[in-house]
């Protein structure tokens, strides 16, 4: 009995941390949100639809983004030029600066190459099994008020859960200048100023990274959108009335050399260490249990509809 009680006490020194994930691929990205939640003092656990565990209890939820597509698919020769300026071609910089510049820049190319080699070719589907998982582990941690952190499409799906809606193609805000999709920082965010964001992070504005082609559009009840691009894309969003829920559509995973980027993972981590309940294996098992949310159903229609258009979204 005493054995079995300790099994599920939550874990307050190293919370466990729930990532989300598909079945295939998805391996490059779990690798470096586990390596945020480890960094913050946390205990990550990879959850997919065929593995939905776990492990002692869940504290904290994060929902991860889309599988890894071949790189290639995406990743665009103006934001190479973009980062060979900033680097090795920049001319106000001596040799010694350049060498330094590129030195730091170089993670990017190597994270590029990275996900190129454990990638799939690109298959655009609607992942039903981990849509449905996702969604219920996002109402067990709503309804125990587990920090929870929605990155790219997890965000999108945060919004969908509390009834708010998405733009499908973002592309119509970039009819001026291209819209930037890069493993690279190369889209420069506005946080609302008295945000929890803005006191997360610690400043107004910051450049992201950006592999998304959808966004929110009308935020869902007690959500509100905390982060914009100049042009309105909205970046990121936050629950007004829960104690921590942040939804980020830029990847902070891929930035963990960044110390602002880090913050996310740590004010997780700190919140998941003050929860009074967790989400167990029963909860899990309860919560697939039920039938597909309207909300979720809608928005996968949209999704396909989208998909049978001929627009790609991460």
């Amino acid at each position: 009995m005493n054995s079995s009680a300790e099994k599920y006490k939550i874990n307050r020194s190293r919370p466990t941390i729930g990532i989300t994930g598909p079945d295939k691929g998805g391996g490059v990205a779990w690798f470096f949100t586990a390596l945020g939640v480890r960094l913050a003092g946390g205990k990550p656990v990879r959850i997919t639809p065929s593995n939905p565990r776990t492990a002692d209890g869940l504290q904290g939820l994060i929902v991860g983004g889309g599988a890894d597509v071949d790189p290639s698919t995406y990743q665009q020769e103006h934001v190479i030029d973009e980062y060979l300026a900033r680097t090795i071609h920049h001319p106000k910089k001596n040799i010694f600066q350049k060498i330094g510049r590129f030195t730091r820049w170089v993670y990017y190319p190597a994270l590029f190459f990275l996900r190129k080699a454990f990638s799939r070719k690109k298959q655009w589907n609607i992942d039903k099994a981990r849509d449905h998982l996702e969604f219920q582990l996002i109402d067990q941690a709503v309804k125990k008020n587990l920090p929870i952190m929605g990155i790219c499409r997890g965000s999108q799906l945060l919004n969908v859960y509390f009834r708010g809606t998405l733009y499908q193609d973002i592309n119509t805000f970039y009819l001026e200048e291209p819209n930037p999709t890069s493993i690279f920082p190369v889209k420069r965010v506005y946080i609302k100023s008295g945000s929890k964001l803005e006191k997360v992070l610690g400043v107004q504005q910051l450049t992201v990274n950006a592999l998304h082609h959808q966004a929110v559009k009308d935020p869902g009840k007690d959500v509100a959108i905390v982060a914009r691009e100049a042009n309105e894309v909205p970046q990121a969003i936050e629950s007004l009335e829960q104690d921590y829920i942040v939804g980020v559509q830029w990847h902070p995973e891929y930035l963990p050399q960044q110390k602002v980027q880090r913050r996310l993972f740590k004010m997780l981590v700190q919140k998941a260490r003050e929860v009074r309940l967790q989400i167990e294996d029963q909860d899990v098992q309860h919560a697939l249990s039920k039938p597909i949310a309207p909300e979720l159903k809608e928005m996968e229609q949209l999704e396909q509809a989208s998909l049978n258009r001929g627009l790609n979204n991460l």
